[in-house]
């Protein structure tokens, strides 16, 4: 400043006006501050009221949508509930068809069945488990369905042309060789013989025997031999039709485990309609043949209604 401005303004004078200004300024910032502070709070006074409007709108809104939801929750538990039960009316008629199929199934499968036992018993004669020792007779024109030959390996050496039942020679064969595996040389001297065949032998014994042939041997038409099932066996010790083979141990070994392939003892000790026959076999059928061992029972004690039973499953 230069020196005449300082003799304008003494220094007196300039500092009170500085200290002026300074307030002046100071007041000024206060109350432009003040105005700003006023305005932010008032905006945000508007901003807290137009969030609370934006609140209450919200809440109101949810409210309804709630209330809507309630409704509309309430209406699907409604029809769940009838749905429920009309799946369960479902379920139930379901299982009742169910029901219906699998006992409609049972009964073709019994037809089914019904049908193929029918056809398997045309292919069976009938008469395999008959009773034909002086109980039923055979009819002279009755011939086996199937006869096969025998082979020479389990025939006796000096018989030929033995024939057996084609669905049963299969049982019999594979006795002779688990027997000839034990150690034991079966041999088969008798085998399938015919009505005419039998009238023959029968006449033959009796003109030696004369009414004691009818202890050992039958009349024709009654004689298990027709039957093609039926076999006369001895060990080649015996070689023949001898009781005497009833105390072998091939013998024993037939009596242990011939049910095991289908075969029965046909006429034991003190049976009542031949002399004991320990070489006398007759092919009955595994199951028939088992149940028999089991209850220590023989073919001819059993009632043939309970024997018929087995006949539909003697080959099997």
């Amino acid at each position: 400043m230069s020196t005449d401005s300082q003799a304008k303004f003494p220094p007196s004078v300039i500092l009170p006006i500085i200290i002026f200004i300074l307030l002046a300024s100071l007041v000024i910032y206060l109350f432009l501050e003040n105005s700003e502070k006023e305005q932010r709070i008032t905006n945000l006074e508007t901003e807290k009221l137009n969030t609370q409007r934006d609140l209450v709108n919200t809440t109101n809104t949810l409210l309804k949508e709630r209330e809507q939801a309630s409704s509309t929750i309430n209406e699907l538990a409604g029809r769940l509930s009838l749905t429920s039960e009309e799946l369960a009316d479902i379920e139930k008629d379901f299982e009742r068809e169910k029901e219906k199929n699998e006992e409609f199934e049972k009964q073709i499968r019994k037809i089914s069945g019904t049908v193929n036992n029918l056809d398997k018993l045309s292919k069976t004669d009938k008469e395999l488990l008959q009773k034909y020792s002086r109980t039923y007779f055979l009819n002279e024109n009755f011939i086996p369905m199937k006869l096969k030959k025998i082979d020479n390996q389990y025939v006796m050496p000096d018989k030929t042309d033995l024939y057996f039942h084609g669905n049963a020679v299969g049982f019999l064969e594979e006795m002779l060789d688990d027997a000839k595996e034990a150690g034991f040389d079966i041999r088969i001297i008798s085998a399938y013989r015919s009505f005419d065949e039998q009238a023959d032998l029968k006449g033959q014994y009796t003109q030696i025997y004369g009414s004691g042939s009818n202890a050992f041997s039958a009349d024709q038409g009654y004689s298990e031999h027709q039957l093609g099932t039926t076999v006369d066996i001895v060990d080649m010790e015996t070689r023949t039709t001898s009781q005497s083979f009833g105390q072998t141990e091939a013998f024993k070994w037939l009596e242990d485990n011939a049910y095991r392939y289908g075969f029965v003892l046909s006429y034991p000790e003190n049976n009542e309609f031949y002399i004991y026959e320990p070489w006398h076999w007759r092919f009955v059928g595994v199951d028939l043949a088992r149940d028999l061992h089991r209850a220590d029972a023989q073919f001819y004690e059993w009632d043939q209604r309970k024997i018929d039973e087995y006949l539909i499953k003697i080959f099997d």
